[in-house]
């Protein structure tokens, strides 16, 4: 059976995510982060870039709202993000990302630009800046065809 082109560049693609996302949870668990996710990281940076809702973060992060509400239950259970009454209104919440959810995404952050800086290195500085230039353009292409 011959595999189609599309389905191996999606497998090279998800090879490449989880192999980049590996390296960051394992930095943060040497960090003192451990059991923090990638997602995690990416919920607390869209928190911190004004998602203070449960529906905000799940729009943000293209999933469900109870997954975006579990998802803040763990990030508050863990310390990572915590819960501020609106002065306007007593019965609204806004999320806020902790001194200690901002120290995890900066370590989640230096891993990243570490891990792609060591895959510029492979490829070469050219190759990888056309591979995410072509990636942007896809993702571009997408959300002008499903807008």
């Amino acid at each position: 059976m011959t595999t189609s082109e599309g389905a191996q560049l999606a497998r090279l693609l998800l090879g490449a995510f989880e192999a980049m996302v590996d390296e960051v949870a394992a930095e943060l668990g040497r960090a003192g982060h451990p059991g923090l996710t990638v997602a995690n990281e990416f919920a607390m940076q869209a928190i911190d870039a004004g998602a203070d809702s449960a529906a905000d973060l799940a729009r943000a992060l293209g999933v469900t709202r109870q997954a975006a509400a579990k998802t803040i239950a763990t990030l508050e259970g863990l310390g990572y993000v915590d819960r501020a009454p609106d002065a306007a209104d007593a019965r609204r919440k806004h999320l806020h990302v902790t001194e200690r959810g901002r120290e995890a995404v900066a370590v989640g952050a230096r891993a990243f630009d570490d891990v792609h800086r060591r895959w510029r290195d492979d490829v070469s500085a050219t190759d990888a800046s056309t591979t995410v230039d072509a990636l942007q353009a896809l993702v571009r292409s997408r959300a002008r065809r499903s807008g």
